[in-house]
């Protein structure tokens, strides 16, 4: 199998650490006044979602792990997962929504999303960086709420997602959203 030193290590990498897929989220070269340098390390596990940090010496090797990318239309969610068809063997599978973890929040139909597969298994979904997403329900807007300071108020998306949104937005507008980080980043005109 193939191998990546602690160098080369950088935001989105799948890795194998103690047997177990991982994607690294945040990676830190720390090079202290004494001592050998090494790698504080944010992992997100590929399976669980769960997050977990480890340090890593300096010229350490991990393996890389045997993922596969994909890009898939989510066609509808079920109770128990979600329905993604691949658009060019029209192959369909289903994903428990367990496996997809946080991202469930920005699942909506006929949108495409990357598919990661580990050995043969789907197992988590990755939405696209930004989204398009009307807002279905928030607190309305008064006369004279312009978009001057930064004071925002909670919405629900078409989604279900739960984010913050400046004073200006009203119910029904299209907003575009950093699925990194459930941020509002602008209005969108239809």
């Amino acid at each position: 199998m193939a191998t990546i030193s602690t160098t080369d290590f950088k935001a989105g990498l799948k890795v194998i650490v103690d047997g177990q897929p991982y994607t690294i989220v945040h990676n830190d070269s720390v090079k202290p006044g004494k001592g050998q340098a090494f790698n504080r390390v944010r992992l997100k596990h590929l399976m669980t979602g769960r997050t977990v940090e480890r340090t890593f010496k300096s010229g350490e090797k991990l393996e890389i792990a045997d993922v596969v990318e994909t890009e898939m239309r989510m066609l509808y969610k079920e109770a128990d997962g979600a329905v993604f068809m691949d658009e060019t063997s029209f192959e369909q599978i289903t994903i428990p929504l367990e496996n997809i973890g946080e991202s469930v929040k920005w699942l909506m139909d006929d949108h495409m999303y990357g598919i990661i597969i580990y050995n043969g298994i789907p197992v988590t979904v990755e939405p696209p960086m930004f989204m398009k997403m009307r807002i279905v329900e928030t607190a309305p807007g008064e006369r004279g709420n312009t978009a001057s300071g930064r004071v925002l108020k909670p919405a629900i998306t078409e989604s279900g997602a739960k984010v913050q949104v400046p004073i200006f937005v009203d119910q029904g507008v299209i907003i575009e959203i950093d699925t990194r980080t459930g941020e509002y980043l602008s209005r969108v005109s239809e």
